[in-house]
């Protein structure tokens, strides 16, 4: 039995459709990635997975319980951390951890075990007495999630759980995520970071409310991006772009920080006759620009990402 199944999940505000008919399914113990941009549908899907919003149309069963019928239960038996942390800034460290302890219902012995275990994973023994406030953003994020999971539940939905923290923080945070999965707690986790994807077993990628493409991370690279892809590093970057969207060689093509990918149209090893004559016709479309770097790369997500909205538009 699945930790989640959705089926003909739909959403709607007034004439505006945020999710629109999906369906998918979560295994027990998985870390699943739920990824798009700001404004896919993101959001929208995990409130309704909460038992926070009512779904327009179809049903899931999250932990055995409808989200229709049963949004109670289902709330009861999950955690779930918001973009926000779901802190109280007025409280202190203790006092938010004994607010959310006795949501979730728990008293004495249990409380204080589960505190501890909280305190611990977020690096914050011996500052209980600390207003949460003046924390920094990585530790209210591990202390987010700390109170998230108090209860232990069989299943967490982080929305966005890393916006605004820094990369040390972030590598922090996926490292308590993998331990909470080992553990054996699903998460459910929704990020606009595609590096983060990396760290998933399964994802789904969605866009304008509907499911353009799921699996694990190399899956999904072998399945939708079979072909070469150049790493170019050159300046005047989105000059040179320009230059390569009309070539016959160019599939797809987009910026990436400083760099250049380039997906080509074939599939070549790096002593292919062809790739090198590419590779010199790239030289010579940027030629006025100074010093070119050309590499094969492996694809990353957001190459697959982009490659997915090129094809759909």
């Amino acid at each position: 039995m699945n930790s989640i199944e959705v089926s003909n999940l739909t959403k709607k505000f007034g004439s505006f459709t945020s999710v629109n008919d999906i369906s998918f399914s979560v295994g027990k113990g998985e870390i699943f990635g739920f990824l798009g941009a700001n404004g896919a549908g993101k959001s929208t899907t995990i409130k309704m997975l909460c038992g926070i919003l009512e779904p327009t149309s179809g049903d899931a069963m999250v932990s055995g319980f409808s989200i229709s019928k049963d949004p109670e239960s289902v709330k009861r038996n999950i955690g779930y951390m918001s973009q926000k942390f779901s802190l109280y800034g007025d409280l202190t460290v203790n006092e938010n951890l004994n607010f959310f302890g006795g949501i979730y219902g728990l008293k004495n012995e249990r409380l204080k075990e589960r505190k501890s275990w909280a305190l611990k994973i977020s690096g914050l023994e011996n500052k209980e007495n600390t207003l949460t406030s003046t924390l920094s953003v990585g530790y209210k994020q591990r202390l987010a999630l700390g109170a998230a999971v108090m209860h232990e539940p069989k299943i967490v939905f982080l929305d966005e759980p890393t916006g605004g923290v820094d990369p040390i923080s972030r590598r922090k945070f996926w490292d308590l995520i993998h331990d909470i999965s080992e553990s054996g707690t699903t998460v459910f986790v929704t990020t606009h970071y595609l590096d983060e994807a990396e760290f998933c077993n399964r994802i789904i990628l969605i866009n304008a409310g509907i499911l353009i493409a799921s699996g694990s991370p190399a899956e999904l690279k072998k399945e939708y991006i079979d072909n070469t892809v150049l790493e170019i590093t050159c300046r005047e970057t989105f000059a040179v772009i320009e230059k390569l969207i009309p070539e016959d060689f160019t599939q797809s093509v987009s910026a990436f920080g400083n760099s250049i990918h380039l997906i080509l149209k074939s599939k070549f090893s790096p002593q292919d006759e062809e790739l090198k004559i590419i590779k010199e016709r790239i030289r010579k479309l940027t030629g006025d620009i100074g010093e070119v770097k050309i590499e094969i790369i492996v694809p990353s997500l957001e190459d697959v990402f982009l490659n997915l909205l090129e094809k759909r538009e």
